[in-house]
């Protein structure tokens, strides 16, 4: 009888594993290498891209979206195939060095390569995914000298795009164009800095 039992259960736990939905993985992308439009420069600076910080919400394994009665939800079975804030650092490093063919950048820490003259802070304060509606991202963002740690320029970037798709994988497109957006908007703020 126990035995009996014992496969019954069995059949029944595999029969709850059958029917769980696969688990989706996505990343981020970055830009195309074809909108490049920067000229190179004779001299090369050389550019740390970090720290970035994230709202500790984001800080997990699943895609949270923020619905409008302030609550969330944290789709259990749509992930980031790696941690979100080094997904986020690798894009933004290589949307600007797309951009910025004269510089050279390196994600933080960036101690394996040496020093660099100049570091991009970037705290994220929204990355928000309204399902249905838009996607939010505000970040401020410093430039300091790297050596000298002055300041050389900061601002604060507020950038909404319309979600006309709710599907995940359009999510995570619409979350990389903002980012490219982002990218644009530092590329403009490093080519106003004297080399």
């Amino acid at each position: 009888m126990a035995n009996q039992f014992s496969k019954w259960l069995l059949a029944l736990s595999l029969s709850g594993c059958l029917s769980m939905p696969p688990t989706q993985f996505y990343v981020l992308e970055p830009l195309s290498e074809q909108i490049s439009l920067a000229t190179t420069t004779e001299k090369k600076r050389s550019i740390g891209i970090g720290p970035i910080t994230i709202p500790a919400l984001l800080e997990r394994k699943q895609l949270v979206t923020r619905l409008p009665d302030n609550t969330v939800t944290i789709a259990e079975f749509h992930q980031w195939a790696s941690p979100l804030k080094d997904n986020i650092a690798q894009v933004l490093t290589y949307n600007l060095a797309t951009l910025q063919t004269g510089d050279l950048f390196r994600t933080y820490p960036w101690s394996a390569y040496g020093t660099v003259n100049y570091r991009i802070i970037i705290d994220i304060i929204k990355f928000d995914i309204h399902p249905n509606q838009n996607v939010n991202f505000v970040a401020t963002w410093a430039i300091m000298h790297e050596k000298t740690h002055a300041l050389v320029s900061h601002g604060r970037s507020k950038i909404d795009q319309p979600l006309n798709d709710s599907s995940y994988t359009s999510v995570v497109k619409v979350l990389s164009k903002i980012l490219g957006d982002f990218s644009q908007e530092l590329s403009l703020a490093l080519e106003k800095i004297p080399l």
